[in-house]
């Protein structure tokens, strides 16, 4: 018998939108991981370039910590992503 008919519609429900926010959790991480190399590339142009050197550092360093933060959550993911 398919346990799934089991289930009540609450419960049905919930595992839908529980697989919901697990996609647009794994949507965020990549989000956030592009970003982060966007960031640290558009910092090392604007600081090479010399157009604003203060501000091409900052963004090294944040694109940095955005990326710190990102593989934080790949590897240690809340407890809803994990199965």
């Amino acid at each position: 018998m398919n346990p799934v008919l089991l289930q009540s519609p609450l419960q049905n429900f919930t595992d839908l939108i529980l697989g919901y926010i697990i996609e647009i959790w794994d949507f965020l991480i990549f989000i956030g991981g592009v970003s982060g190399v966007l960031i640290v590339l558009t910092g090392a142009i604007i600081w090479l370039t010399h157009a604003h050197i203060p501000r091409g550092r900052g963004l090294i360093f944040g694109g940095i910590i955005l990326c710190i933060v990102v593989e934080y959550f790949v590897l240690f993911p809340p407890d809803f992503v994990t199965p």
